[in-house]
C-alpha cells in the first residue's frame, strides 16, 4: 500500500475559494428504493463491500456469476447521481476520517514537476460552485447541453462533476477540434454553452455565429483575462455559493455525449446515461484498472475521448482512488518515465500501445518501476510489444477491450493464464459471445462479430442509443446483441482471438478516425477530384491513415511530393490535426462496385496484403 504525503487543494487561484475543510456537511437523502451500493467497504454493500465480496480481483468464475446477478434490473438503483452518491460520500469519508486525506482525490503535476491536489471535500465544493455558475450565469436547465474542451486541467474535472450534479448533458472534446469539428458538435447537439481555454477560444468564435443555439461561452484562464463575448470561469466560480442541491437523477437519464466516428457520415452522438457510465463503469475500476482507495491511477488518455471517462474520472472515484494528471502540451516519452521513477505512489499506469511503443524504445531498466499494475487500451497489443515492456520493466502488460459506447467488455488479467495474441477473457458483468449477422451465436473458433448478449441482463456499461439517429441504433443491435462492429473468435476456454473491423473506422494512435471525415477534408483541396481513406500498417502506431486520390486535370503534372506534403497541411488545417493522411498515393482511378461505391475493402485488402472480401 502506498499513500501520498500531500495537503489539500494547492493551486493558488481556487485554494481562496475553498472554505476551512471540515466545516462543510455533505448532506444526503436517499430516495433509492435499493441503496446505492459502490464505495469500496466502509459497510457498503455489493460493489466493493468487505462483507459481500473480495476487496480484489481473484476468483474470475465468481465475480463473473456475482456481477450478471449485480447487473439485473431488479438489483440496480431507480435513482443515481455520480457527484452525490460517489464524490460525496467519498467526502463525508473523508470528514470522518474513514478515508485518508494524505491519498488526495486528484493530483495534477507539470512539466516543471510542481503539484497541485484536491481532496474529495474539495472537488465537492468546487463542484457545487461550478454547478451554480452553469446554472445561474450560463442560464442552463437540466437536460440542457454542454460542450467541454479543455486539456488536463482541474477545471476538467470541476465541470465533469458538477454537470452532472446539475442534470445537464455534456460532451467532451479534444482541444486538437478545428472550428469545422466544433461547428458539427454544437450544431448536432444543440448544445446552449461551451466552455474552452485558450487553444480553443479563437476556433469557437470563428463559428459561433453559425450555431443559434449557443447562448454562453465561458472562458478558462487567468482571472484578469477578458474576452469579449465570454464569461471568465475564475472570476464567476469566485462569486458563486457552495450551497447546491443535487439533481436527483434517475439510473435511466441522460448523462453525457461522446461522438464517435463512422463510416459513412460525420461523427454521431453516444448517449450514456447516469447509469451506464456513471455507475456502469464499476466493472472497468474493478477488473481493468483494479484500483482502491489507496491506489493513484495514472491514465495518459486524452480527455476529449471516452477512455478518459473511463480511467480518469467515474472509474477511479468509484473506487475512491486518486487520478493522477500530466498536464502538458505534448507526450514525451522520456519525460514519463521520468514521472513513473520520481513519483512511486502511482500504481496503475495506462497508456495506448502506440505511447508503450515510444516507451519502450527508451532505455527502461534505467528507470525504477516499483509495482505498477500496468493496463492498456485503445487498439490491439501484439505479443511482441508485450515482450519488451515485460524485459525493459520486469512488469505485465495487460490489455483491455471496449468502446465509446460501453464500458470495459474485455482483457488479461492477473489471475489467470495470459495466452499471447488473446486479447483475454470477458469482464465480469459482460456476456460476450461470437454471432453473424442475425446475432446467431456461432461454435467455438469461428470467426464472427463480437456481439454482447441482452437478452437476459443489459449490461450495466451500454449506451442507449445514438441520439435522433434510431436507424443507425437498431442497425447494432440483432438478435438481442448489441454488435460491436469487430471481429474475433472465442476458444474452447473462453479466450478472445480479435481478427479486425467490419467497418472502415480508422483506430490510430488510439484515434478512431472516420474515413468520411479526412475525405471531406480532402475534397476542398482544388487538386483533388475523389478519394478513397483505409488504414495502412505502421510499425509505431499499429495503423495510420492513407488515402488514396485522383487528381483533377490542372494537377495531372504537379509535383507528387510537394503535392502530398499541401494535401497534409491542407487537412490539418480544416479537421482535427490528428485526423491528417500520413501517406498518399495517387492513383489514376479508385475501385467501385457497379453501383458506384467505392470499394474501400479491396484498397484496405491491398495495404494488408490480404485477399478483399467480394
Amino acid at each position: 500500500m502506498r499513500l501520498v504525503a500531500l495537503a489539500l487543494c494547492t493551486q493558488p487561484c481556487l485554494r481562496a475559494l475553498l472554505p476551512c475543510v471540515g466545516t462543510s456537511v455533505v448532506r444526503r437523502t436517499s430516495h433509492n428504493k435499493r441503496s446505492v451500493p459502490l464505495l469500496a467497504g466502509h459497510g457498503y454493500r455489493n460493489y466493493g463491500s468487505h462483507a459481500d465480496t473480495p476487496e480484489r480481483f481473484e476468483d474470475y468464475e465468481w465475480h463473473r456469476k456475482w456481477m450478471e446477478s449485480e447487473s439485473k434490473k431488479e438489483n440496480l438503483p431507480e435513482y443515481y447521481n455520480f457527484a452525490r452518491d460517489a464524490i460525496d460520500r467519498w467526502a463525508a469519508l473523508e470528514q470522518t476520517g474513514v478515508r485518508q486525506l494524505s491519498n488526495p482525490a486528484l493530483w495534477i503535476t507539470n512539466d516543471d514537476g510542481e503539484d497541485q491536489t484536491w481532496s474529495f471535500q474539495d472537488l465537492s465544493i468546487l463542484s457545487k460552485r461550478t454547478a451554480n455558475v452553469l446554472i445561474h450565469k450560463c442560464g442552463l436547465d437540466p437536460g440542457d447541453k454542454l460542450i467541454l474542451i479543455l486539456p488536463r486541467v482541474p477545471e476538467w474535472w470541476f465541470v465533469n462533476i458538477a454537470a452532472i450534479r446539475a442534470g445537464l448533458i455534456l460532451s467532451a472534446g479534444t482541444v486538437l477540434l478545428r472550428p469545422n469539428d466544433i461547428k458539427h458538435r454544437v450544431q448536432l447537439s444543440g448544445a446552449k454553452c461551451i466552455i474552452a481555454d485558450r487553444l480553443s477560444v479563437d476556433n469557437i468564435d470563428k463559428i459561433a455565429d453559425q450555431c443559434p443555439s449557443l447562448k454562453s461561452k465561458v472562458f478558462v484562464g487567468s482571472k484578469s483575462e477578458t474576452r469579449p463575448g465570454w464569461l471568465n470561469f475564475e472570476d464567476v466560480l469566485s462569486k458563486a455559493s457552495d450551497e447546491f442541491q443535487t439533481v436527483n437523477s434517475k439510473f435511466d437519464d441522460p448523462m453525457t455525449v461522446f461522438f464517435t466516428s463512422g463510416t459513412t457520415g460525420t461523427p454521431k452522438m453516444a448517449q450514456h446515461t447516469h447509469g451506464s457510465y456513471g455507475y456502469g463503469n464499476i466493472i472497468t475500476a474493478r477488473y481493468f484498472l483494479q484500483s482502491t482507495e489507496h491506489d493513484v491511477v495514472w491514465n495518459m488518455s486524452d480527455t476529449g475521448w471516452a477512455k478518459s471517462a473511463w480511467s480518469s474520472l467515474f472509474a477511479p472515484w468509484l473506487r475512491g482512488s486518486c487520478v493522477f494528471a500530466h498536464h502538458t502540451d505534448k507526450f514525451d516519452p522520456e519525460l514519463t518515465l521520468k514521472i513513473l521513477d520520481t513519483k512511486p505512489a502511482i500504481s496503475v499506469f495506462c497508456a495506448a500501445p502506440t505511447a508503450v511503443r515510444f516507451l519502450v524504445q527508451q532505455a527502461l531498466s534505467q528507470y525504477k518501476h516499483g509495482k505498477l499494475h500496468c493496463v492498456s487500451a485503445g487498439e490491439p497489443l501484439n505479443p511482441e510489444l508485450l515482450e519488451e515492456w515485460k524485459s525493459g520493466t520486469g512488469l505485465d502488460l495487460y490489455e483491455g477491450y471496449g468502446q465509446t459506447e460501453t464500458t470495459f467488455l474485455c482483457g488479461t488479467y492477473p489471475i489467470m493464464e495470459n495466452r499471447p495474441g488473446s486479447m483475454g477473457k470477458a469482464a465480469p458483468g459482460i456476456d460476450l459471445r461470437i454471432v453473424d449477422d442475425e446475432g446467431v451465436e456461432l461454435p467455438p473458433n469461428t470467426e464472427g462479430n463480437i456481439g454482447i448478449n441482452t437478452n437476459n441482463y443489459r449490461p450495466i456499461g451500454l449506451f442507449s442509443g445514438y441520439v435522433g439517429d434510431p436507424d443507425r441504433t437498431a442497425s447494432v443491435f440483432q438478435g438481442g446483441y448489441y454488435l460491436t462492429g469487430d471481429r474475433a473468435k472465442i476458444d474452447e476456454d473462453g479466450y478472445v482471438w480479435f481478427i479486425g473491423r467490419a467497418d472502415d473506422v480508422i483506430l490510430t494512435s488510439g484515434y478512431r478516425i472516420g474515413p468520411f471525415e479526412v475525405e471531406s477534408a480532402l475534397i476542398e483541396h482544388p487538386s483533388v477530384l475523389e478519394s478513397a481513406v483505409v488504414s495502412s500498417p505502421d510499425p509505431v502506431r499499429g495503423e495510420v491513415v492513407k488515402a488514396f486520390v485522383t487528381l483533377t486535370s490542372e494537377y495531372q503534372t504537379a509535383d507528387r511530393n510537394k503535392l502530398t506534403k499541401e494535401l497534409q497541411d491542407h487537412v490539418k488545417t480544416v479537421t482535427a490535426p490528428y485526423k491528417y493522411p500520413r501517406k498518399i498515393e495517387f492513383v489514376d482511378q479508385l475501385p467501385k462496385t457497379v453501383s458506384g461505391k467505392i470499394r474501400r475493402v479491396e484498397l484496405r485488402g491491398k495495404e494488408w496484403d490480404h485477399k478483399p472480401e467480394n
